[in-house]
This record gives structure tokens, C-alpha cells and sequence, in this order.
């Protein structure tokens, strides 16, 4: 009996170890299923233990975090630039929108008036001269400036934009606009705020109250909700007005 008995308890103890020894091999091959192919070929080949790969695997996870670390933050810096360029090209072009507008060399919207002189019907015997009758070059040039005194943003004289440079001067019987010719009636649009425009251009003595002395109908002065000016169309070519060299860009 004690033969058997002994036998009994080798046994039991070689089976025990022989299914630890399985299992332990089943759950090294789980796990070494679980790797990446190239750490897998070196453990199967002996070339690597299970700590030296797991070892790699947490240096290289380490590693991965500090380039998608690096690649957030230079994503984050290009974010940044973009945006302040973005920034500053809004402001590049509204400071050239603005100064398009004051130079007249854009399309322009709002309300204003509209101011439109006209000569005098003449009869057989008029009451008044003849030649204060017809509207002139500089009947237009005066309420062109006055509009602009007024606070006018935009003017036109028969659809063309008055710009810095342009001038008014009587040709026979006609007036040119730079070198546009123009005759009457003359329609003078401006673009502000109509009740102060209207106020400007209606003062005693002024150049409305001088044509009106003549004949009431030589103007009509009418506000408007809404109107577009057309943009500049003369000339901006420079020949002796340069920029100087110390303030030059």
C-alpha cells in the first residue's frame, strides 16, 4: 500500500505540472498572439523574451506620444498664424475699402439726395439776365462743395463720380465733368444723411437760394431712401507727385 500510495502522489504531481506547464504555454501564446508581427517573429524565433518585447512596446508608445504631442502644438502655432493673418488681412482690406470709397474708385449704396438744376424757361421779355439763366461751371462746382461741406460721403454729376481730381469748366454751351460733357438739366446726386445734406444746401444766400432768386424752377432738391453711385472713371495717373523716399514702403 505504501508503494501505491506514493505512486498515487508522483503521479498526481506529474499531471499537475504537466497542465501548468500547458496553461502557462497557452496564455504565453495568447499574448504573444496579441503583439505586432515583427516582435511576434522575433519571440517565435527566439530572439526576444516576453519582457524585453513589452519593454519595446511601452518605449515606442512613449515615443508616439511625443510626436502627436509635437504635431498638436505645431498644429496649434499654424492655427495661430492663420488666424492673425486672417486678422490682418481683414484690416489690410478694409483700410483699402475705406480709402477706395474717399477716393471714389468704388461702387457706393445709401441714402442721400438728389439736387437737380435746370436753366430757366425764357420768354419774350424775361425779368431777369439771361446769362444768370442757364446753369454754369461753377454752379455746379458750388454745391458740389457744398454737399461735401454738408458732410456728403459720395457725389455724382450725371452719373459721374466726382473723385479728388475732378474739375468742372464751361465749354460753349455745355460743361465738362473732367472730359465728359454734360448739359442741363444737371442732376447732382450725393449720399449722406439727407436731412443734414438738405439743411446745408437750403441756408439763406447760399448757392440754391442765389439760383432759386432767379426762377423757382432753375432747382428741385428731393431726398432718397436709397441709390448707388457708380465708381470713378477718370483718370489717377500721377506725372510729378511721388512718394518720399524715407516714408516710401
Amino acid at each position: 500500500m505504501g508503494r501505491i500510495a506514493m505512486l498515487s502522489v508522483v503521479g498526481l504531481s506529474l499531471g499537475w505540472l504537466i497542465s501548468a506547464a500547458w496553461a502557462a504555454r497557452d496564455t504565453q501564446q495568447g499574448r504573444l498572439n496579441r503583439l505586432p508581427p515583427d516582435l511576434r517573429a522575433g519571440l517565435e524565433v527566439g530572439s526576444l523574451d516576453l519582457a524585453d518585447a513589452y519593454a519595446k512596446l511601452r518605449d515606442d508608445s512613449e515615443k508616439l506620444k511625443e510626436e502627436v504631442a509635437k504635431v498638436r502644438e505645431e498644429n496649434t502655432r499654424l492655427q495661430n498664424v492663420m488666424a492673425e493673418g486672417q486678422n490682418a488681412s481683414k484690416e489690410i482690406n478694409d483700410s483699402l475699402q475705406d480709402l477706395k470709397i474717399f477716393a471714389g474708385l468704388t461702387e457706393v449704396e445709401g441714402p442721400g439726395i438728389t439736387i437737380t438744376l435746370r436753366d430757366a424757361p425764357t420768354g419774350d421779355e424775361p425779368s431777369f439776365d439771361v446769362s444768370d439763366a442757364i446753369i454754369h461751371d461753377m454752379d455746379v462746382l458750388r454745391v458740389v462743395n457744398e454737399l461735401w461741406n454738408a458732410g456728403a460721403e459720395a457725389i455724382s454729376v450725371n452719373n459721374l463720380r466726382v473723385g479728388p481730381g475732378t474739375n468742372f469748366r464751361c465749354v460753349g454751351t455745355t460743361i465738362l465733368v473732367d472730359n465728359e460733357r454734360i448739359a442741363s438739366p444737371v442732376r447732382i446726386r450725393a449720399i449722406g444723411d439727407a436731412e443734414t445734406l438738405s439743411g446745408g444746401l437750403n441756408l439763406p444766400g447760399g448757392i440754391l437760394d442765389n439760383l432759386r432768386q432767379v426762377h423757382s424752377s432753375m432747382v428741385t432738391l428731393e431726398p432718397v431712401k436709397q441709390m448707388r453711385l457708380a465708381a470713378y472713371k477718370g483718370s489717377t495717373t500721377r506725372r510729378q507727385a511721388v512718394i518720399p523716399e524715407a516714408d516710401a514702403p
